[in-house]
């Protein structure tokens, strides 16, 4: 069918414009990047090297318990004092959002590399996206005042998106949903043409410069079976479950901790549970959760019933802790990591369903109802169990679990919600 109501863009102003998408898409994948080596080295040095000065492990409870508290405390002190406040309250953001100003940018690096070291359970996307965002619109803004700055901050989601996941297609699944709504002329691939540039930049310099894959590979599944349609859809049934509870207490554990009103407090004793929680669960359940995926995935067998029931139980409730308590981060990958263990929960408890199936459709149905978006619900779960064979049944399982989160309230807490989070100075606190 051809495109009648808005005109396509020329080929012209799709070459020119694809030259800052690119350049964005670079841009964001070196910019997470970066946050990743910086917050590694320093992940390594606190778990590794320093407890073994004081004869404990990762493993011993009380360092667990102080590496969090004080990972709360100078995360708090740094919301309070420092300007720039660290941006916005990651539990008011999603993946897009209004950029922050320039200024919040080397606060919200640095408690987000505070918090990613720590052990806390939030993953980068949203603190990259905001830095990401803010510095496409400050250098490019300038440049030329022929891009708006909606549109520099959509390719600098989309980029960031692409080097996360390492792969464009998350990005391009992402925005088919957005972009109508865009005023960007021209058919549906017209509107994806510059996000996908710049998801594909950011993909491709992820994984050059050697950044985390989210891709695993299970057992496959074998020849299709009526009954694994019922499996799966009870797996990623209950799984949504458990996100739709969590959505439902997220403000209230939220409002909770902000009435506390100054960040040194509550972040601390945020830090505190979670360094409890970091006891119960062990460090499986600590930081954002890829590389724990990954430890699962590589030996499910080592983990039984019980044992993945708690990893599934206290990941939750940490991940609600942490985005309540002031940390900045996101809930993405802390959600890939409860759908996974609660998929390996199902398989163990129910031998008879496929693992990969189980895997696909707990990290969907949990996915689904911390972000609404069933593109990367079903993308997420492919790419966790590599089996494209559970492709056809997704897109079936899917449908009725949408039924069952398209009402329930989102993994966010609104601008309407009492966020209480003024400090006890009177210092005023960054804009989203």
């Amino acid at each position: 069918m051809s495109e009648t109501t808005t005109a396509s863009p020329g080929i012209r102003t799709l070459l020119l414009m694809s030259v800052p998408a690119i350049l964005i898409g670079v841009g964001s994948a070196v910019v997470l990047r970066l946050l990743d080596l910086v917050s590694d080295e320093l992940m390594h040095f606190i778990w590794d090297y320093v407890p073994g000065l004081f004869g404990a492990s990762e493993e011993t409870p009380w360092w667990i318990f102080l590496v969090l508290t004080l990972t709360g405390a100078a995360v708090g002190a740094i919301v309070w004092l420092v300007p720039g406040h660290g941006g916005p309250d990651s539990a008011t953001t999603e993946l897009g959002g209004t950029p922050p100003k320039l200024g919040a940018v080397p606060t919200i690096l640095l408690v987000s590399i505070l918090g990613l070291a720590g052990g806390v359970s939030l993953g980068p996307e949203n603190p990259t996206i905001a830095v990401n965002s803010a510095l496409a619109v400050a250098v490019f803004g300038r440049l030329s005042i022929k891009i708006p700055p909606a549109l520099l901050a959509m390719l600098a989601i989309s980029g960031t998106i692409g080097a996360l996941f390492g792969t464009p297609v998350a990005a391009a699944l992402v925005f088919t949903g957005m972009v109508g709504a865009t005023a960007l002329p021209g058919s549906l691939w017209d509107k994806l043409f510059l996000p996908l540039a710049a998801a594909g930049a950011g993909s491709v310099t992820m994984l050059l410069l050697g950044g985390e894959s989210i891709s695993f590979t299970l057992e496959p599944m074998g020849a299709i079976q009526p009954v694994y349609l019922l499996q799966g859809f009870l797996v990623a049934a209950v799984s949504a479950v458990l996100g739709v509870i969590a959505a439902f207490v997220f403000p209230y554990i939220h409002r909770v901790f902000h009435a506390l009103r100054n960040p040194i407090i509550f972040t601390t004793i945020g830090g505190m549970i979670l360094g409890v929680l970091g006891i119960i669960g062990g460090p499986i359940t600590l930081f954002k959760g890829l590389q724990q995926t990954g430890e699962l995935l590589e030996n499910p067998g080592a983990y039984d019933a019980g044992q993945l029931a708690l990893f599934t139980g206290v990941k939750l409730v940490a991940l609600l802790i942490a985005a309540s308590a002031g940390f900045r981060g996101g809930r993405i990958f802390p959600a890939v990591f409860i759908g996974t263990a609660f998929g390996l929960l199902a398989y163990a408890l129910f031998p008879g369903i496929p693992i990969s199936l189980a895997v696909a459709c707990g990290v969907m149905g949990i996915t689904l109802a911390a972000t609404k978006d069933g593109w990367i619900g079903i993308f997420v779960g492919i790419a966790l169990c590599g089996d494209i064979t559970v492709l056809p049944l997704l897109c079936l399982i899917i449908l009725p679990v949408w039924l069952i989160v398209t009402k329930a309230p989102e993994l966010t807490v609104h601008p309407a919600e009492p966020e209480a989070t003024a400090p006890a100075k009177p210092v005023k606190p960054a804009k989203a």
